[in-house]
C-alpha cells in the first residue's frame, strides 16, 4: 500500500512510469519500455531526430567520457600516486612513453570539453523544458551527472603535483570548508589531514580513477535507461 501510495505521487510518477503490470496491457507496456530488449524508443517524433534538437551533446558527453576512460587507462601505467615520483612521471611522459604526450592532451582536452559538453547540455534541456513533470527525476540524474564531471575535473588536477595544482587544491578544499555543518569535516576527509600532503594525493588517485568513474557509469546507465523509458511511454516529451 504504501508503495502504490508513493506511485500517485508527483515523485513517483517521475521515478515509476509504466503502471502496475495487472492487465495484459500493462504487462506489454513494462516489455515495450524495457531498454535491453528495446534500445530506441517506438516512437519517436521526427525535430527529435534533427541536429538543431539537441546539437548532439548528450551523445558528444558520452564519447568525450569513453575516450577519459580509455586514455585514463593507458596513463595509470605510467603513473605512480606518490608525492616522490607524480611530477616526474607526468613529466616523463612527454620524453620516455612513446605517444605518452599525445594520450595526456587527449585526457587533458577530453576533460575540458566535457565539462562544457554536459554544462551546454544540461542548459539545452533546460531550454527544452526537460525538468518539467514528469522527467524531474532523469533531470535531477543530469544536475548531479554535471556535479560529478566537476568533481572529476578538480580531483584530477592534483594528480600532475606542481605549484598549479598544488595551490589550486589548497584553495579549492579551503573553500569546501567554509560548507555548513559538514564543511570543516569534509575538508579534512579529501586532505586526508590539516594541509595538502602525500595522504591527499592518493585520496583524490583513488576518486579520480575509482569511486567517481564508478558513480558516474552507473548513473550515465540510470540517465540513458530513463531517456529510453520516458521516450516511449511518451512520444511528445522535452528530454533527449
Amino acid at each position: 500500500m504504501g508503495r502504490q501510495r508513493l506511485r500517485t505521487t508527483t515523485i513517483g510518477r517521475s521515478i515509476w512510469r509504466t503502471p502496475e503490470r495487472v492487465t495484459d496491457r500493462d504487462r506489454a507496456a513494462g516489455h515495450w519500455t524495457s531498454f535491453f530488449l528495446h534500445l530506441y524508443p517506438i516512437r519517436v517524433r521526427r525535430e527529435e531526430l534533427g541536429f538543431r534538437y539537441t546539437w548532439f551533446l548528450g551523445a558528444a558527453s558520452l564519447i568525450l567520457f569513453l575516450l577519459l576512460v580509455v586514455s585514463g587507462i593507458v596513463l595509470m601505467f605510467f603513473y605512480v600516486p606518490a608525492p616522490q615520483t607524480a611530477y616526474r612521471d607526468v613529466t616523463a611522459l612527454g620524453t620516455d612513453v612513446a605517444f605518452g604526450s599525445f594520450l595526456r592532451n587527449v585526457h587533458r582536452w577530453s576533460a575540458h570539453l566535457m565539462v562544457l559538453a554536459v554544462a551546454a547540455h544540461l542548459a539545452r534541456m533546460f531550454y527544452r523544458g526537460a525538468y518539467k513533470p514528469p522527467r524531474e527525476f532523469n533531470w535531477v540524474i543530469g544536475v548531479v551527472l554535471l556535479l560529478l564531471t566537476l568533481l572529476m575535473s578538480f580531483t584530477g588536477y592534483l594528480l600532475p603535483w606542481d605549484q598549479l595544482a598544488y595551490w589550486a587544491v589548497t584553495v579549492g578544499t579551503s573553500m569546501v570548508s567554509y560548507l555548513p555543518v559538514a564543511g570543516d569535516s569534509l575538508q579534512r576527509v579529501l586532505l586526508g589531514g590539516s594541509t595538502v600532503g602525500s595522504a591527499t594525493l592518493v585520496r583524490f588517485y583513488v576518486l579520480h580513477v575509482a569511486v567517481l568513474p564508478a558513480l558516474m557509469v552507473l548513473l550515465i546507465a540510470l540517465h540513458l535507461w530513463r531517456w529510453r523509458k520516458d521516450r516511449t511511454l511518451d512520444s511528445g516529451g522535452n528530454d533527449d
